[in-house]
């Protein structure tokens, strides 16, 4: 029974998020504010029903209900609690749940912390907010619904979690990323409502942007730690594969980075508001195309969802009405806006402007090159495949220019500066950034390669430029000390921000040019030399887990004669699944990652196939997104978007609205 009511609290929420869906809206339209105050109890309900639904369903695989049918195809008694947890979002039923679940919790927060907003914006945004919670939640309950039973028989022990997916990864990786899909939507629900209003101010993107940085920054950790898990899980010691469900989540990314800085430009000079209107909707769009891509079963991936042709539709055709509905919005609408374009060529206006062209010329070449094959396929021409060197060679020139204006781009003024200013840091940039690249190319490899000293050269570049914007600030009025001090937390995030993705670039730049791998064939006893490292296969012993028959190749390791460390590579069978499993095993350093991958016995010698790879710098590119999401922390903690008093309403919103033409 308890499994029925978390069926019913999703068609109660469906109920709620219909009438939160038009009758806050049909309020703001006649200007009934008892209507538009249903708003907020409506998103708050939508968000209480849902949350019932999802400890449902995790308890329910916690006590193993094998009756319904979700539980069943990903869970068995014998799989540890945890993991018996996080199967929820292990497959497609429950991820959605866990999608729409964020959705209404995004929504819920909106309500809480929009006291300061004019009720009318905020009825209008959280109803745009339920009309994207109907159709996730129509899609769940017709076609995709967990609380299907398979009575009256049913299995006595499930089909087992799916072996990739039983890794500590799983349990943080799919609720970041769909923190960071899903909050696009507030930007997105900001944009529709104030062209539905015809307003659009600087007020509507001081509003946006926090709710922008905190989805931008969740999403940079789950795209981080789902290139982390990648490559510790899947034994290919490659931390991005360009694989179009990896594509997918890049092209939200790209687009809400330029969201974020045209939103920033948007609130302190009034300009490129149609623009930035464009690039909300760009954002939760692509997060939409990426759920079609994953869920549709129009392309093949590790991280796809095996799924129906009437599941595909359906999202195919959410996804027209959605993006569809908000570019004709958009067409009529963006055409009215008037912004304050009073800035020369050389402004910080400008530079933001020129780095997000090449941001979206970024998303166009991931976009193209994950959706030609597609079509290209469905068309009849046959298969056609794009692989890494197209990504990699198109994205290496965009971001020359691209990390170029990132590095002056915080030195230049608003509105217009002049060349001369800039004199002084570009030389001393310049002839700090070619010798120490090269320098640190040739003191890290035998083989100078010109793209990983191109890449340093790219970091470095930002990296001086950035601490010299920082010294110049802190020591404009004060000692460097009590600078630093006063500087704000949104100039801190900047900075962490920035120096965040110059350290990621040297990892790929490194790790991209100079890392080792070998294939060998080993017995016990044996040993191999690779990158003044000598592994040691020690020998096999046997380590069963709770539902797998495994064992671990222990290798040691030593360098010119020392110690260094001992692997512990893994071979794992999970009987249920019928599938044998790889387990890599990694020494992590700062400057490198020695890596151990067991592959299958050859004969009947006791020999093995190994693979070891040497990774320098592989780490920094994972460190680098911890910076720069720690950065998107800092911004959203900044005095400025700390949430007034709503006393204060009327005065920090008076005048401040400004009607477009129409």
């Amino acid at each position: 029974m308890i499994a029925e009511i978390g069926h019913f609290a999703l068609i109660i929420a469906l109920g709620l998020s219909v009438l939160a869906s038009i009758y806050p809206l049909y309020g703001a339209s006649a200007g009934n504010q008892m209507m538009m105050r249903t708003a907020r109890p409506l998103t708050y309900g939508i968000f209480a029903m849902l949350s019932l639904s999802f400890v449902i369903l995790c308890w329910a695989f916690y006590t193993n209900d094998f009756t319904l049918t979700y539980v069943a195809s990903n869970s068995t008694s014998q799989l540890p609690w945890y993991y018996r947890i996080t199967a929820v979002w292990g497959a497609h039923e429950g991820s959605l749940l866990l999608w729409v679940l964020i959705q209404a919790g995004w929504a819920a927060a909106v309500a809480r912390f929009s006291r300061g907003m004019p009720l009318e914006s905020v009825s209008r945004v959280l109803a745009v907010m339920g009309m994207i919670s109907v159709g996730f939640l129509l899609f769940i309950i017709v076609t995709s619904n967990p609380f299907l039973r398979t009575l009256p028989y049913f299995p006595v022990e499930g089909r087992d979690l799916n072996p990739l997916l039983q890794d500590p990864g799983l349990i943080i990786h799919p609720p970041l990323l769909y923190m960071g899909y899903v909050g696009f939507s507030v930007a997105f629900a900001f944009s529709i409502a104030s062209l539905m209003t015809g307003r659009l101010d600087t007020a509507w993107a001081r509003w946006s942007r926090p709710w922008t940085i905190a989805a931008w920054s969740f999403l940079t950790l789950g795209i981080a730690i789902g290139s982390w898990w990648a490559y510790y899980e899947l034994g290919w010691g490659g931390w991005w594969f360009w694989d179009p469900v990896e594509n997918a989540s890049l092209m939200p990314w790209l687009a809400g980075t330029a969201l974020m800085h045209s939103l920033a430009v948007t609130e302190k000079r009034g300009t490129f508001k149609a623009w930035t209107v464009l690039l909300a909707i760009s954002a939760f769009s692509l997060s939409l195309l990426g759920t079609f891509l994953v869920r549709s079963g129009v392309l093949v991936s590790v991280h796809a969802f095996a799924s129906d042709p009437a599941r595909g539709m359906f999202i195919l055709g959410f996804l027209v009405v959605v993006i569809g509905g908000s570019l004709l919005l958009y067409a009529l609408r963006g055409a009215q806006i008037r912004s304050r374009g009073n800035y020369s060529l050389l402004s910080r206006e400008n530079l933001l402007l020129a780095n997000n062209l090449l941001l979206v010329a970024g998303l166009i070449v991931v976009l193209v090159g994950t959706l030609l094959p597609l079509v290209h396929k469905q068309i009849g021409l046959g298969s056609v495949s794009i692989g890494a060197p197209f990504f990699n060679t198109l994205f290496t020139w965009l971001m020359v220019p691209f990390a170029f204006i990132l590095g002056i781009g915080p030195l230049v003024r608003w509105k217009r500066d002049q060349l001369s200013s800039l004199k002084k840091p570009l030389i001393l940039s310049g002839l700090f950034t070619v010798p120490f690249s090269v320098g640190v190319v040739y003191l890290f490899a035998d083989k100078f390669q010109p793209f990983a000293a191109l890449g340093v050269a790219m970091a470095v570049w930002i990296i001086v430029l950035q601490t010299y914007e920082l010294y110049e600030r802190a020591t404009h009025r004060h000692t460097l000390a009590v600078g630093l001090g006063k500087l704000g937390r949104s100039h801190w995030a900047m900075v962490l921000g920035h120096l965040g993705l110059a350290v990621s670039v040297i990892g790929m730049a490194l790790v991209s040019n100079y890392d080792l791998e070998r294939d060998v064939r080993m017995a016990p006893g044996e040993s191999i030399h690779v990158e003044g490292y000598d592994f040691k296969f020690a020998g096999l012993r046997d380590a069963d887990g709770p539902n797998y028959d495994g064992y671990i190749a222990d290798f040691n390791i030593t360098k010119d004669g020392k110690y260094v460390t001992t692997l512990h590579a893994e071979k794992r069978f999970y009987s249920v699944a019928r599938s044998m499993m790889t387990e890599a095993a990694i020494d992590s350093g700062i400057t490198r990652d020695l890596y151990v991958a067991m592959g299958e016995k050859l004969g009947n010698e006791g020999a093995w196939a190994v693979r070891i790879y040497y990774k320098p710098f592989v780490n920094w590119i994972w460190f680098g997104a911890i910076l720069m999401a720690l950065g998107g922390a800092f911004a959203i903690s900044d005095k400025r978007y700390r949430f007034r008093q709503k006393a204060k309403q009327p005065k920090s919103t008076a005048g401040k609205q400004v009607e477009v033409n129409g």
